[in-house]
């Protein structure tokens, strides 16, 4: 792991390990982009955490629209999503035509977050085993 120095209080440096956690504020807004070129193909709106487990079930990731109002919303297994610091954004493998495919709502439709039917089509759409497996 890399260590980054720190000054301290007294003047002398005292190594602090870097580290991977982020605050789940800090993930929304982030973009998510094709690995390969780094091309946005969308921003993640919020993360939906298992209350239970503490899992992350998916990002729910946005298209579309102008300043956030319309477009559509698309939940995107968190384990198909990887952060890459090249791009500052999270990339993902997944193609246009699953999406095409998967479940997704308009911005301003009523949507059930936590219903496991939608969940499953969700894994099925993105072969995804599911964060509950």
């Amino acid at each position: 792991m890399e260590t980054v120095s720190a000054q301290t209080g007294a003047g002398s440096a005292h190594p602090l390990m870097a580290h991977t956690l982020i605050a789940s504020d800090r993930v929304e807004g982030t973009s998510v982009c094709q690995p390969d070129t780094g091309s946005s193909i969308g921003t993640i709106q919020r993360l939906m955490i298992d209350k239970l487990t503490g899992k992350v079930a998916y990002a729910v990731m946005t298209f579309g629209g102008f300043l956030g109002f319309g477009g559509r919303h698309f939940p995107i297994p968190w384990a198909a999503l990887r952060y890459d610091p090249r791009w500052e954004a999270y990339v993902t493998d997944i193609t246009a035509e699953q999406l095409k495919e998967a479940p997704s709502h308009e911005a301003d439709e009523s949507f059930d977050w936590g219903d496991r039917r939608s969940e499953e089509r969700l894994r099925q759409a993105y072969r995804n085993p599911g964060y509950w497996a």
